[in-house]
């Protein structure tokens, strides 16, 4: 098996191997996809499968300014220029559901309240901690996100039902299915955390209290649109978002593994951030790899510094389906191409990764006949 080879997603053929990662980019002042987020995607479309940028699932939901929603009928709209554009190029598109949960800030929440997550805990002070919002001065900056509360029962059921309601959207939208973003210290991370959960009720507790949101918003999500076109995201041993590190750690995502696999989920989408916090080791072992996908049972996607030879390697031991490239694909809206031929791959521009216009956006050139 390589790369490049077809591969059927349950009743979704991709044309190759290669996924497109979600990566926020806060080009939508508005919260509404547009024509050039279109254009964006449309350029990336060789690839086997997009997964969309992070897209908030109601205003309490946002953390950051600039980022694209689906709540309402305008953002629907919006994301239903992205999908024709990217399925007239042949292309294949997911839409990545999230809620950040306490990495937010008053200055995004409706009336200005707090965050909310599954305890009221805040995340500590860090640089790499913050929200990406409007400063007092009116610009766009780094700030420290709004200590949350914790949500009631009663408004986790409601959460449950926003996240239904937006794959509802999403599939109105045009999307081919959706992801569940549970990864990477966001709302889901935060209930499966037992140092960020603290409740006692049904939502906390054992490891499968900590897990029974992330299982009642998939099952919530099938019912309305199936189980073969919902995928979901996690992040087995990240720290990111000051996520401490726990001994059930292993357990809860195998257990979310074999929980998923018994639903049909689509994929399960891992995010392997040694990249990141651990000087480049990933973060996931063979053994924990090969686990989950047992368990799972299903299409398995890796993300998180991949090279094309790690990729085709993992490919071909088995211990993924589908491999996922992220910063790669800012830069190399053709990856697919450049990978098949052997071209370099362009170096994106980091000062131009969120906000802005076209630069650093939809103006990366394609590789020509004459590159070396």
């Amino acid at each position: 098996m390589n790369l490049f080879a077809p591969y059927d997603l349950g009743r979704i053929h991709l044309n190759n191997r290669i996924v497109m990662a979600p990566m926020t980019r806060a080009r939508n002042p508005d919260n509404i996809a547009n024509e050039q987020t279109a254009l964006y995607y449309a350029q990336r479309a060789t690839a086997g499968l997009i997964v969309a940028e992070g897209t908030t699932i109601s205003p309490e939901a946002q953390g950051s300014i600039s980022v694209p929603g689906i709540w309402s009928e305008q953002q629907v709209a919006g994301w239903s220029k992205v999908t024709r554009a990217v399925h007239e190029k042949g292309g294949r598109i997911f839409s990545q559901l999230w809620h950040v949960g306490r990495m937010s800030h008053k200055s995004v929440q409706p009336g200005g309240g707090q965050p909310v997550s599954a305890s009221a805990v805040a995340v500590t002070t860090h640089p790499m901690n913050t929200a990406f919002v409007y400063l007092e001065d009116g610009t766009a900056g780094r700030a420290d996100p709004t200590p949350p509360r914790a949500l009631a029962v009663d408004e986790v059921v409601r959460v449950v039902e926003d996240f239904a309601n937006a794959a509802e959207h999403a599939r109105t939208a045009g999307f081919d299915g959706i992801e569940v973003h549970a990864a990477t210290g966001y709302l889901f991370e935060q209930f499966l955390n037992p140092h960020v959960n603290l409740r006692t009720d049904r939502y906390g507790g054992s490891l499968e209290g900590r897990a029974r949101f992330v299982l009642d918003v998939v099952d919530a999500i099938a019912a309305r649109i199936g189980a073969d076109r919902v995928g979901i995201r996690l992040s087995p041993h990240s720290t990111i978002f000051d996520m401490p590190e726990y001994p059930e750690n292993g357990e809860t995502y195998r257990y979310l593994a074999e929980e998923l696999g018994k639903r049909g989920a689509a994929y399960l989408h891992l995010h392997d951030l040694g990249y990141l916090l651990n000087d480049g080791v990933p973060l996931l072992s063979d053994e924990l790899m090969r686990d989950l996908k047992t368990a799972f049972g299903g299409t398995v996607i890796l993300a998180g510094g991949l090279s094309r030879t790690r990729a085709t390697a993992l490919i071909e031991r088995g211990l993924t389906d589908l491999a996922a490239f992220g910063q790669p694909y800012i830069a190399n809206p053709d990856l697919v191409e450049r990978f098949r031929r052997g071209f370099p791959l362009a170096t994106p521009d980091r000062a131009t990764y969120y906000g802005g216009d076209a630069r650093g956006y939809t103006d990366y050139p394609f590789a020509g006949p004459d590159t070396p």
